[in-house]
């Protein structure tokens, strides 16, 4: 399953670098062509905003809304994701050093297998983003690229699904 956690107006806003916006995109709409879950969070929305709209169109709706750093600790979201009974999560989203790593620590502390997806998420600073994906690998979760992920849930070229993702990626910009 794939888990996009709060990339909302205003804090994606705040970001220096976008260009984690380029491949949160191109991982969900590949995602949708894999059939693979996705589940997207909001944290406190009235404050934040809703979800950048590049990327709402291309979300299942209604995104969880939580008030928590960790997704895993806010209730409905965790039933959510026990509901799509998916040992392996795609961790995607912002802010890296806040509620990615605390869902990401709580995810591996429940027996998920998990995938931190370090092009596609983000911090205002990138010393805490690279902190954080720092201190995610030494806790077991894997470090991957939105193309090294795409390709293994790929498995193999000439399909349909492969010519597709593979121009979605071959878009993204360097």
């Amino acid at each position: 399953m794939l888990l996009v956690i709060d990339v909302q107006e205003r804090i994606n806003g705040a970001m220096a670098d976008q260009s984690h916006m380029s491949r949160l995109t191109v991982l969900v709409e590949a995602c949708g062509v894999l059939g693979v879950p996705i589940l997207a969070t909001e944290q406190y929305p009235k404050g934040l905003g809703p979800t950048v709209e590049v990327l709402a169109k291309r979300l299942p709706t209604p995104r969880l809304v939580k008030d928590t750093f960790s997704c895993v600790r806010q209730p409905e979201v965790m039933e959510a994701i026990d509901h799509m009974a998916r040992r392996q999560v795609l961790v995607t989203g912002i802010e890296a050093h806040v509620c990615v790593l605390q869902t990401v620590l709580d995810l591996l502390h429940r027996g998920r297998q998990v995938h931190v997806v370090y092009d596609a998420v983000n911090s205002r600073r990138v010393q805490d983003r690279d902190w954080a994906l720092h201190r995610m690998a030494g806790a077991g979760a894997v470090i991957t690229a939105t193309e090294s992920a795409l390709f293994e849930m790929l498995e193999r070229c000439g399909t349909d699904e492969f010519r597709g993702i593979s121009k979605m990626i071959k878009d993204i910009p360097v």
